[in-house]
C-alpha cells in the first residue's frame, strides 16, 4: 500500500511549441518509466497529427516511480492541450492536480496561452514552479525572460529553474522541485467515493475508457458506480493505474490516478469533469466545475460525392467517439446535397476534424463557410438559436439578433500594436485594456464578436505580427447586432448553399465582391445570366453573365438583308423561351472559391 503523502499529481503549462512534450519525454525517461527501445520523440503525443504539428490535441496521463531521500514517491503527470480551443479539458486536468510546471521558451518569452492557463492553475490554489526551458540554444534570452516570470508570477528570480528539454539539463531539479514544493493529495479515505473524469479515450474492443483522479474514498474491482452528472450505473469491470500501458490494479485509493472500464459503448455517456461515485454509498455532491462543452463555431460538411453519405456519417460517428466535444445534425442543401452541419469548439478543432477525416477516414468533403451560432428574439419575445442562415426566420418576425462575443488578448512585440488595433477596429473590435508587459512586448486585450474572427481573423494577425504575435480568447456573452441575412440569386432564385449572416456594414462589399467572383466562375449558357446579392427584397449588387450568341447569319452569303434579320428575329423568339425556363448550373469550385474570397 502506498502512502498517501509519497504521491504527486501534477500537470504541465506551456504554450504551443514551447517544449512541452519534449520534457515529458526527458522526466519519463530519467524516472526509467520507459526504456531505450519504447523510445521515440513525444511519447504522450500518440496521434500522427499532433506530432506533424507539434500540438497537443487530447489530455494524456502517465505514473512515474522515483525514488528520493529513500522514499519510493509516485508522480502522475497530466499533461494538457494548449491551444485555446480545448481550454474546458485543461481546466478539467488542472482541477486533478495539486501542482503545475510552468514552462516558458526562453527564446520566446511569455505567450498567451500560457498566461491564461496559468490564471486557471492559480485559481485553483495550484503550487506553480517555473521552469526556463531551451536553455541550450544560441538565441535564449534567459535574463529577459526571468524578469517576465518575475512580474507574472511574483516569485524570487532563484526560484525559477533552467532546463533543456532537448539535453536533460536540470531535469533531476525539477523532479526534486516537485518532491519538495507539491503538496501531496488531502482528502479522506474512509469517506464515500468522490472522483474526477478529466479524460476519457475510446478502444474498439473494451468500449470507452474514462480516466479518473480520486478525491475520497477508494474503488475496488467489481464496485457497482454512479457517474453523478449523467445519473447513469456501471460495473467497474477493470481499474488500473496509466504506465506506458494501462497496468491492471484490485484497488484505488484516495490521491490516485487511473482508469475505469465498464464497457460503455456511446462517448456522451461519459463526459469530461463528471464525478464517479458508489451506488450505494454515494458522495453529498457532485465535483464543482462540470459543464456541457458549448460548440462555439458551426459548419456544413458535404460528401464530394452525394453517394457517400452514409459513409462520412460512420466516419463522424466514429470520430466523435474520441472526441466527445464535436456535434452533428444531419441537414440538406440544394445545392450541395445531403450533408452535417457540425459543431466545433474552434477554428483549430474545425481543421483538426477536416484533417481526420480525410487521413483516419479517407473522406473527402466540402466544408462551407464557417459561422456562429446567434440567437434570434421574435416578436412574441421567443428566443431561437440559429446556426444556419438558411434557419433564420423571415424579418418581419425578427425583433432583434444577438450574437456571441469575446475578450481576445493578443500578446506581440510594441512595433506592431499599431496594425493589430486596426486589425480588431475593422473586425469591429473595442480596445479594453493595453499592459506593457516589458519594454518591447505588449498585451492588448478587445472584446469583439466571435463571428469576425471565424473566417481569417488568425491568419491575418499572424501575417501582420511576422508570426510574433500569440492569440487567446474566452466567450464573454452575448449583444445585440445588426445582422442582416446575404442572400444570392441566379436569375432570381436563390442558392442556400451561398447565403450568409454578415454585418450590415459590410454587406454591402461582401456581396459586391461574391457576385464579381461568381461572375468569372459560372460558364456562359445560352441566356444572360443575373448574378444578384439581396437583403431581404433589396438588390444591392448586380453582375450578369452574358449568353453565347450562336450565329444564325453565316450562311447567308450577300443577299438581301430581310432574309438576315428574320434569322435573328427566329432566333430571338428562341432566346426567350429558353430564358424561361433555362436554369443554372453552378459549378463546385464557386462554392470552395466564396469560402477563399480574400
Amino acid at each position: 500500500m502506498q502512502l498517501m503523502e509519497n504521491i504527486r499529481n501534477f500537470c504541465i503549462i506551456a504554450h504551443i511549441d514551447h517544449g512541452k512534450s519534449t520534457l515529458a519525454d526527458r522526466l519519463l525517461e530519467f524516472t526509467n518509466t520507459i526504456s531505450g527501445k519504447d523510445l521515440q520523440n513525444q511519447v504522450l503525443d500518440d496521434m500522427e497529427l499532433e506530432r506533424e504539428r507539434g500540438i497537443t490535441i487530447k489530455s494524456h496521463a502517465i505514473q512515474m516511480a522515483y525514488k528520493f531521500g529513500n522514499k519510493d514517491y509516485k508522480l502522475n503527470l497530466i499533461d494538457t492541450p494548449g491551444h485555446v480551443d480545448f481550454s474546458y479539458e485543461v481546466s478539467r486536468s488542472i482541477a486533478a492536480c495539486e501542482g503545475a510546471l510552468l514552462i516558458i521558451d526562453a527564446t520566446q518569452g511569455i505567450q498567451a496561452q500560457t498566461i491564461s492557463n496559468l490564471y486557471l492553475a492559480i485559481d485553483n490554489d495550484l503550487e506553480i514552479i517555473p521552469v526556463l526551458n531551451k536553455m541550450d540554444l544560441e538565441n535564449a534570452m534567459p535574463e529577459e525572460v526571468k524578469d517576465q516570470i518575475v512580474d507574472l508570477l511574483g516569485c524570487s528570480r532563484d526560484e525559477i529553474i533552467e532546463a533543456s528539454g532537448k539535453t536533460g539539463y536540470g531535469i533531476e531539479k525539477i523532479l526534486e522541485t516537485i518532491i519538495n514544493i507539491i503538496p501531496s493529495p488531502k482528502g479522506n479515505l474512509h469517506a464515500p467515493l468522490q472522483a474526477l473524469i478529466f479524460d476519457s479515450v475510446f478502444n474498439s474492443f473494451r468500449g470507452i475508457i474514462a480516466y479518473f483522479r480520486i478525491f475520497n474514498g477508494e474503488i475496488k474491482k467489481g464496485d457497482f458506480v454512479k457517474f453523478v452528472n449523467i445519473g447513469k450505473e456501471y460495473h467497474a469491470d477493470e481499474i488500473g493505474v496509466l504506465k506506458l500501458d494501462r497496468e491492471e490494479k484490485k484497488v484505488l485509493e484516495t490521491g490516485d490516478v487511473g482508469y475505469i472500464i465498464s464497457g460503455i459503448k456511446t462517448s456522451k455517456e461519459v463526459k469530461v469533469g463528471d464525478t464517479i461515485t458508489h451506488v450505494e454509498r454515494p458522495c453529498d455532491k457532485a465535483i464543482e466545475g462540470f459543464e456541457d462543452v458549448k460548440p462555439m463555431v458551426f459548419a456544413g460538411i458535404y460528401p464530394v460525392d452525394t453517394d457517400e453519405y452514409e459513409e462520412l456519417r460512420n466516419s463522424i460517428e466514429k470520430l466523435q467517439l474520441n472526441d466527445a466535444s464535436l456535434t452533428f445534425v444531419p441537414e440538406s442543401s440544394a445545392a450541395l446535397g445531403f450533408g452535417f452541419r457540425c459543431g466545433f469548439l474552434g477554428l483549430l478543432h474545425m481543421e483538426i476534424v477536416q484533417e481526420r477525416l480525410d487521413r483516419e477516414f479517407n473522406m473527402s468533403v466540402i466544408t462551407t463557410v464557417p459561422n456562429v451560432s446567434y440567437k434570434v428574439i421574435t416578436n412574441k419575445g421567443e428566443t431561437i438559436e440559429v446556426h444556419n442562415p438558411s434557419g433564420l426566420p423571415e424579418q418581419k418576425y425578427i425583433d432583434h439578433i444577438e450574437e456571441p462575443y469575446i475578450i481576445a488578448q493578443i500578446i506581440s512585440k510594441s512595433n506592431y500594436v499599431g496594425s493589430i488595433m486596426n486589425l480588431c477596429i475593422d473586425k469591429r473590435g473595442t480596445l479594453k485594456n493595453q499592459v506593457y508587459l516589458t519594454s518591447d512586448r505588449v498585451e492588448v486585450t478587445f472584446e469583439m464578436p466571435l463571428g469576425e474572427i471565424v473566417f481569417d481573423f488568425y491568419d491575418k494577425l499572424k501575417s501582420i505580427s511576422k508570426g510574433y504575435a500569440s492569440f487567446d480568447y474566452y466567450q464573454s456573452g452575448y449583444k445585440p447586432a445588426n445582422l442582416v441575412k446575404l442572400d444570392i440569386l441566379l436569375n432570381g432564385e436563390s442558392v442556400d448553399a451561398l447565403s450568409t449572416l454578415i454585418h450590415r456594414d459590410n454587406a454591402y462589399n461582401f456581396g459586391r465582391r461574391m457576385c464579381v467572383k461568381l461572375k468569372e466562375l459560372i460558364p456562359r449558357q445560352q441566356f444572360d445570366i443575373a448574378i444578384q446579392a439581396a437583403i431581404g427584397a433589396k438588390i444591392i449588387a448586380r453582375e450578369t453573365v452574358k449568353a453565347v450568341r450562336k450565329d444564325v447569319t453565316a450562311k447567308c452569303y450577300g443577299g438581301d438583308i430581310t432574309r438576315k434579320r428574320k434569322l435573328l428575329e427566329k432566333q430571338k423568339k428562341g432566346k426567350k423561351r429558353m430564358r424561361q425556363v433555362g436554369n443554372v448550373q453552378v459549378p463546385q469550385q464557386a462554392f470552395l472559391a466564396v469560402l477563399k474570397l480574400d
